[in-house]
């Protein structure tokens, strides 16, 4: 891994930019799950996204059962946080929040009882699974969701070692009503070689819908910035608009 910079984010202003300007998936948020632990490592991280090019960012903390029991209010309460460090540091950069939901009988409990659930846009919540096991009652709570009104998006799928083995399982998540969000680290063979050959086969097969960085830490910021992963980036999205809400 390369060295890295603690206090001050340090980058070219005519550098290469990330292919997309609005990052619908990140960790920013001081102090509320497994990203951002600080106010100043935020905005740190921010400054670095703002510098690739990132005009909105959408951070979408974890709400997960056994480890981030997040709610709107905790959310909100650390997004407004930011929202005011940035002002005062001067980056001009959108910030919403919404949060990334673990398919847990947790959720299924929050949707069922119809509780505020944080979409990302309009009727869209974004939505993740072990990385231990796949959810067992998938298509119970895919089909919940979609009746309930919501366009679920499935989080890094390819990082899912479980559909390693069965790439059909992707287009099986699709028929299910899930859009496909790849983590952008993954080309580059950020989380080993199988995960980059799984987001391969989802770029080249026309199956992914949107794009994120997951951003969590300085690591995740720094090889964003690599002039590698920069060309590895343009290879797999030019040619296409990303994360365009307008067309779901």
């Amino acid at each position: 891994m390369f060295s890295f910079f603690k206090k001050k984010i340090k980058t070219d202003a005519g550098a290469a930019k990330l292919p997309f300007i609005t990052d619908l998936h990140s960790h920013i948020l001081p102090g509320i799950d497994d990203g951002s632990p600080d106010i100043e490592t935020s905005l740190e991280l921010v400054k670095g996204i703002y510098d690739l090019g990132i005009r909105k960012s959408i951070a979408t903390p974890h709400v997960i059962a056994d480890l981030y029991r997040n709610t709107p209010t905790t959310i909100n309460n650390a997004l407004q946080l930011l929202t005011d460090a940035c002002k005062e540091a001067n980056i001009p950069i959108e910030l919403t929040a919404a949060a990334e939901y673990m398919l847990d009988d947790y959720f299924l409990k929050i949707l069922r009882n119809n509780e505020e659930i944080l979409r990302i846009h309009n009727n869209i919540v974004l939505t993740e699974q072990s990385f231990v096991a796949p959810t067992s009652n998938l298509n119970e709570m895919s089909f919940e969701l979609v009746t309930a009104g919501y366009q679920p998006i499935m989080a890094h799928p390819e990082r899912y070692h479980f559909y390693h083995n069965n790439y059909d399982a992707y287009t099986t998540l699709k028929d299910m009503g899930f859009l496909l969000q790849v983590n952008m680290l993954s080309v580059t063979g950020y989380y080993g070689k199988p995960v980059a050959k799984a987001a391969k086969y989802l770029f080249e097969n026309n199956l992914v819908d949107l794009v994120g960085t997951d951003m969590h830490h300085h690591r995740h910021l720094e090889m964003l910035q690599h002039p590698k992963s920069l060309e590895l980036f343009d290879k797999y999205l030019s040619g296409k608009t990303w994360n365009d809400f307008s067309v779901f």
